[in-house]
């Protein structure tokens, strides 16, 4: 079991200013606003206890590690009765590489029902307390193992076709049949972990960077940036709360919010699109960005730290090579994270601009956190909506 390192979100940075689609009622939608679910802070979350034992009208309490997991599942558990919470560990703007929680934090997880984690590595430092949580009782699910994660490097190759899926109605990975059998090809998804041994064996075989660079594993748990694997997401979570609570139309709310994951997909395919072909070239400062390459026909083709979490420390040889590669190129823009400083970056920047006439920029994104309220970051699919359009109007 894999974990990342997450605070608490306040309830207030939680308050959605465009949130996911409403729950369903018997009469019609409404639009969900932050009274529909209850976001907690860490001492709120201390004093909910679950008072009834049974399923058809018990308040469901659920943990997600997160900013991104947290702001999805507020709008799942939103469909549940008013004392039902959804607490996110993590706090606005915190890495999840680099987050290590605390006592009163280890309990919410061990006395939650449901924790919803990503894994694949994210969350190195909630590794035991998810553990503990999993051995006494709670439902762990770690989401990234379950949405078909892709490895590490493969970028614009992934071996799913989501490069193309904007062109051809997502063929190559199906969405709308909830993972049943037919939903991908046996070349996708056999038995043999999906398909990526040997895509991971190939991927990995001339990288310049040693094994211990590749600090989640082979495959990379950044799937937030795919919008319909958080959809599956969504369905996943969903099921599991229906053994919760059997009075609650999860797959209806599910629904729901899958439409609005494929909206956004829309959008932000059409945004990439106006990028010419020849500036799709990201560099960013680390190996986050691969759900978002493989999908939309982007290509990362170099990373300021050389490795896939933000704790690895970059090197002389790597940071010279990609200031060649940047002037080579004539690359002028470099992404960094609102998550981690971006001094590296800039220095990038500055060697760059000093060996030639490219005036290089920096530019920041939400990449491991959700923003501060008015940041346009604030929910999950402002993320996506706030990255996408920085991306692009920095390229186009």
């Amino acid at each position: 079991m894999r974990i990342s390192r997450l605070a608490l979100i306040p309830a207030a940075a939680l308050a959605f200013a465009a949130p996911l689609a409403a729950c369903s009622s018997d009469d019609s939608a409404t639009n969900a606003t932050t009274e529909s679910a209850e976001v907690v802070t860490e001492e709120t979350a201390e004093e909910t206890e679950a008072t009834s034992s049974d399923s058809s009208s018990s308040p469901v309490q659920v943990v997600a590690t997160t900013t991104m997991l947290g702001d999805v599942a507020a709008q799942i558990v939103a469909c549940a009765n008013p004392e039902s919470t959804a607490t996110t560990l993590m706090p606005i703007g915190a890495d999840p590489h680099d987050f290590a929680p605390s006592s009163s934090q280890v309990a919410q997880m061990v006395t939650a029902q449901v924790v919803i984690a990503n894994g694949l590595g994210l969350e190195a430092g909630l590794d035991d307390a998810l553990e503990n949580a999993a051995s006494d009782g709670a439902t762990v699910i770690e989401i990234a193992d379950l949405v078909d994660p892709i490895p590490f490097g493969a970028g614009g190759h992934d071996d799913h076709g989501h490069s193309d899926a904007k062109e051809d109605d997502h063929d190559d990975h199906d969405h709308d049949d909830e993972h049943s059998d037919d939903d991908h090809s046996d070349d996708e998804h056999s038995d043999d972990e999906h398909g990526h041994d040997d895509a991971k064996e190939d991927d990995h075989s001339e990288d310049e960077h040693s094994d211990d660079d590749h600090d989640h594993g082979d495959e990379d748990p950044h799937f937030w940036f795919d919008p319909l694997r958080m959809a599956d997401a969504v369905d996943i979570i969903a099921t599991d709360l229906a053994t919760l609570r059997s009075d609650v139309d999860w797959a209806a709310r599910a629904a729901e919010l899958r439409s609005e994951l494929e909206g956004v997909d829309a959008e932000m395919a059409a945004l990439f699109a106006t990028i010419p072909a020849d500036r799709r070239l990201l560099v960013t400062n680390h190996d986050a960005l691969g759900y978002l390459e493989a999908r939309y026909g982007l290509e990362v083709v170099g990373t300021i730290v050389p490795g896939t979490s933000t704790t690895v420390e970059t090197n002389p040889r790597a940071f010279a090579d990609l200031v060649d590669l940047l002037v080579a190129e004539g690359i002028d823009v470099i992404f960094a994270e609102t998550t981690d400083t971006t001094t590296l970056a800039e220095q990038l920047a500055s060697e760059v601009i000093g060996r030639g006439d490219l005036d290089v920029q920096v530019v920041q994104l939400y990449t491991g956190a959700l923003g501060e309220p008015g940041s346009g970051a604030e929910t999950y699919l402002g993320l996506l909506r706030t990255t996408a359009r920085a991306i692009t109007d920095a390229l186009a």
